[in-house]
């Protein structure tokens, strides 16, 4: 994340970065996440709670990152009965201007495909703060917002990856609103928020990520969810899949706090 909040104040508190054992560690958990994620599609029928049409997800990626990072997740989405989308902006370099209006541009080519439906925001890592924003943007249609492993509090802009939003900044510019939008996606959502993140994150300190803290704030749920995961995992850990497949799908007009016993106990009748 962008270090603002320090830029402004260097004695500004924060989290840090977490400790280096587990950033070490991301390389060696992925694979295993990833081939788990795999083994639980092939074992467990989908959930297939959608009624009619599917409805439709943005998935974006996060820094650095691309729509085939992300393709694990997309598959488990639409196996479960999703229309689920990827970006089309190549690699996520950060908030450029070609970045922030081309995200704006295809969040409305995906609300065009399923006219007056509104589109659920599936954002890892920076992509979670670029959900926050879209949803800010476009008010009555998003659905929800989900988030994994998303740093959007000022006290945890510091991370593993801060050094490189330096040098991208450098290398692809820096758009001139880019602290406007940052200021807009902290503001609360209208529509439910779900933060999904892992206290053994090696790239984001978790208390940076979680929302619960925000939620006397805001006029809509807001949730957090931890699970055991890598941050690059995240898209493909098996429990933040479950928890996604969850929180999507939930009917933000009656909407149920998360609890693993009953997300378990659903996914449990699916099965039998």
């Amino acid at each position: 994340m962008y270090d603002f909040a320090h830029d402004a104040d260097p004695q500004a508190a924060g989290y840090g970065a977490p400790p280096l054992l587990l950033t070490a560690a991301e390389a060696l958990r992925f694979p295993v996440e990833l081939t788990s994620s795999l083994v639980s599609d092939l074992v467990l029928p989908p959930r297939r709670t959608v009624d009619g049409e599917p409805r439709s997800v943005l998935v974006l990626p996060g820094f650095m990152a691309d729509d085939p990072l992300t393709a694990r997740l997309r598959g488990h989405l639409r196996r479960q009965g999703y229309a689920a989308h990827g970006w089309g902006l190549g690699r996520n370099v950060g908030l450029t201007d070609t970045i922030v209006d081309g995200l704006l541009e295809r969040f409305d080519e995906v609300a065009a495909t399923a006219p007056g439906a509104p589109v659920s925001l599936v954002g890892w890592s920076f992509g979670g703060l670029l959900a926050r924003w879209t949803a800010h943007r476009r008010p009555g249609q998003v659905r929800q917002v989900v988030c994994l492993g998303s740093p959007w509090r000022a006290e945890g802009e510091r991370t593993r990856a801060t050094r490189m939003f330096e040098r991208a900044a450098v290398k692809h510019g820096l758009s001139e609103r880019a602290r406007d939008i940052v200021d807009e996606l902290r503001r609360p959502l209208d529509v439910p928020l779900t933060a999904i993140w892992s206290r053994t994150d090696g790239i984001a300190h978790w208390q940076g990520c979680r929302v619960a803290e925000s939620a006397e704030s805001s006029p809509a749920p807001v949730e957090d969810i931890g699970v055991p995961s890598s941050h690059v995992g995240l898209v493909s850990n098996p429990l933040a899949l479950a928890a996604l497949d969850d929180r999507l799908a939930q009917d933000p007009a009656d909407w149920r706090p998360f609890s693993w016993r009953a997300a378990l106990a659903r996914r449990t009748r699916v099965a039998a």
